[in-house]
This record gives structure tokens, sequence and C-alpha cells, in this order.
């Protein structure tokens, strides 16, 4: 009877385990399902993709990518410098570049660290804007931040009129949309900015370390210093990390924000009706 009694203890711990697994399997799937809205903030991602895979390598349309690239190497510096910090670094300068290059000068710190933050700390940033991209409030907080780059981009770029035009274009942008269709506007312009963030962290990657069409770049200086493997391996481990975020980002944000814009309508609606009645 104690056989029995166990082997019945083990059928059931094993069967409530697959019941838990099964629940558990289900219930992600559920969360990963996009909704209505979400499915239309996806095909709009889809769309940002083609249309800047597409203006990058039209000549003369690529400006129109101008300044939002300028803002991405921005992320890319500012992720250089906030590693620097976090290992203690003395941080002597920023440089931002119109012609899309961008320095950040240090001494100390932790270089295994320092190093790929920029490529990998640029994709980061771009993919918390993406998850942000759904969510209408969560885009506003984004903005905010985005606001700070914008600031930051004014003060090192250099001071040339067509920096200061875009900039301060793109920032009278973002506060035209936070009112526009109650901030909906907003959250599409964080998408565009997220997605467009972990794009050209992508090509960065491919361009500066797999392509060698620079002769110098982060991974090229991080092989030097550690010698374990050569610059394409550690461009291409980079550009895994970058990917990773960029769907962790997508996930991020259908499992955090499943409101819907009809829920919204429908909670504006009741407010406006208690409003009246009191």
């Amino acid at each position: 009877m104690p056989y029995l009694e166990s082997r019945v203890a083990s059928a059931s711990a094993s069967g409530f385990a697959d019941s838990s697994t099964y629940l558990f399997a289900r219930d992600f799937q559920e969360r990963v399902t996009p909704n209505e809205t979400q499915r239309n903030t996806l095909i709009v991602a889809g769309v940002y993709i083609i249309v800047i895979a597409i203006l990058w390598h039209v000549p003369y349309l690529n400006r129109i990518l101008y300044p939002f690239k300028l803002l991405t190497v921005g992320f890319h510096e500012m992720s250089h410098a906030f590693a620097g910090i976090l290992t203690c670094a003395k941080i002597y300068s920023i440089e931002l570049d119109p012609d899309e290059g961008g320095a950040t000068r240090m001494k100390g710190g932790v270089p295994w660290i320092t190093l790929p933050a920029g490529y990998i700390g640029s994709g980061f940033v771009g993919a918390c804007f993406i998850a942000c991209g759904f969510n209408t409030n969560a885009s506003k907080v984004a903005s905010l931040i985005m606001a700070f780059f914008f600031l930051f981009t004014l003060w090192w770029a250099r001071r040339d009129w067509l920096t200061w035009v875009l900039i301060l274009g793109m920032t009278g942008v973002t506060v035209l949309f936070w009112f526009v269709g109650g901030g909906i506007a907003l959250r599409y312009f964080v998408l565009f900015v997220g997605v467009m963030s972990c794009m050209y962290a992508l090509w960065d990657i491919v361009d500066d370390t797999l392509a060698r069409k620079v002769n110098t770049s982060d991974a090229s200086v991080f092989a030097d210093q550690f010698g374990c493997c050569p610059s394409r391996v550690w461009g291409f481990l980079w550009l895994v990390i970058s990917l990773i975020f960029f769907a962790l980002g997508v996930l991020v944000g259908l499992v955090a924000f499943k409101v819907t814009f009809s829920s919204l309508c429908t909670v504006g609606t009741l407010a406006d009706t208690s409003s009246s009645k009191t």
C-alpha cells in the first residue's frame, strides 16, 4: 500500500507539473498574441523598416533620415559615456559630428564593458522605444527621455545651422504630437525612433565590423586589447545581442500593453458621461 500510494502521489505530481507547464505555455501564447491595436502597431513598424531601408540607400532622399541618424549617434555615444560612469571612468568629452560620426573620450573604466556599450546600448535604447511605442503614456515618458538627447545633441554637435534647424524642428514635431489624437501620433513617432535606432545599431555593426568599411571600430579596438577573437567575431556577437534586444522590445510591448484603442474610447466616453451627470 505505501508503494501504491507513492506511485499515485508521483503520478499526481507529474500530472500537476504537466498541467502547470501547459497553462504557462497557453498563458504566454495569449500574452504575446497581438490584439487589433497591437497588430496595427506591428504593421506600422514593418512599414517603417521598409521605408527606412529604402531611404537609407537613395541619394538625396536619405537626408530625410539625417536628424534621426544624428540622434542615434547620440544614443551610441551616450551609452559609451554611461558605461564609463558606471565603471568609474572619467569622461573628458563627447563629440557628435553632422557627418554621423562620434567619439567619446574617457580615462579609466572597464574596457570590456565600455567598448561594446555603444552598439549594444543604442540597440537597447531602440528596443525600449519600440516597447513604449505600443502605449501612449509610455511614449510620453520616452519623448521626455528623447528631449534630453535632443539637448545633448545640440550641446555637443558642431554648431552648424542645419543641425540646429533639424533638431529644433524635431522638437517642435514632438511637442505637436503630444496633442494630436490624444497622443496617438506621438506613439507612432516614438515607435519610428525606436525602429530607426535598432536598425541603425544593426547596420552600424555590420558596416563597421563585419563588412569592415572603416579602418577602426569599437570591435577592432576590443580585439586588439583582449586578443581572444578577431573583430568580426565580436561584431557578430554584438549583432546577435542587438537582434535579441529588437525582438524583446516587440515582445515587451505585446505583453505589457494590451489596452486597445476601442477600450480607451470607451473609458473616455464613460468619463464624459460621469462628468455630465455630476
